[in-house]
């Protein structure tokens, strides 16, 4: 099955108004009978709002790049407080796959309470560590999970700069 071609940077906004301010898209036209006009475009589906045009989906996060600079993304778009439905247009910047990974909040599973922080069992003591490109680096072991931490921090600021969340 062959992919609809994405839309024209006219036709999106000749179907959308989006304001940059409240991150909003909001039909200015009629695609199907189920909306009606200036109602909010889209649904929020798993974790981003998604917006269906001329029989192909987009995340509204694209369309917003797309709506306001004219180019797609050529890779990823980062949320910058994290929160992947803020569609404002500061909050948006284009990411690469690491840095957008750095973005991330610690994880639900972890039990230090420090992101990039874990204890190991088969040494003891506390380890670091962060990655990069796909790349695992290890930042030492420590005796307490705040000192780990520190480490973490420190080489998050170093490899990512605006893009490192710590917490």
């Amino acid at each position: 099955m062959e992919k609809r071609p994405r839309i024209t940077h006219a036709r999106l906004h000749e179907v959308l108004r989006y304001d940059p301010e409240t991150g909003e898209f909001r039909w200015r036209q009629r695609v199907s009978k189920a909306l009606q006009i200036d109602a909010v475009a889209g649904t929020v589906s798993t974790y981003y709002r998604c917006i269906r045009i001329d029989g192909r989906t987009y995340t509204a996060h694209h369309l917003a790049w797309f709506y306001i600079t004219g180019e797609w993304a050529s890779g990823l778009i980062d949320h910058r407080d994290g929160n992947p439905t803020n569609n404002r247009w500061d909050n948006l910047r284009p990411a690469t796959r690491s840095e957008n990974s750095a973005n991330r909040r610690r994880g639900r599973n972890n039990k230090s309470g420090f992101k990039g922080v874990f204890w190991c069992k088969r040494h003891g003591g506390w380890l670091a560590r962060i990655q990069k490109d796909r790349r695992t680096r290890y930042l030492g072991r420590f005796a307490t999970a705040e000192e780990a931490h520190e480490a973490y921090v420190a080489a998050a600021r170093l490899l990512f700069g605006e893009f490192a969340r710590t917490e």
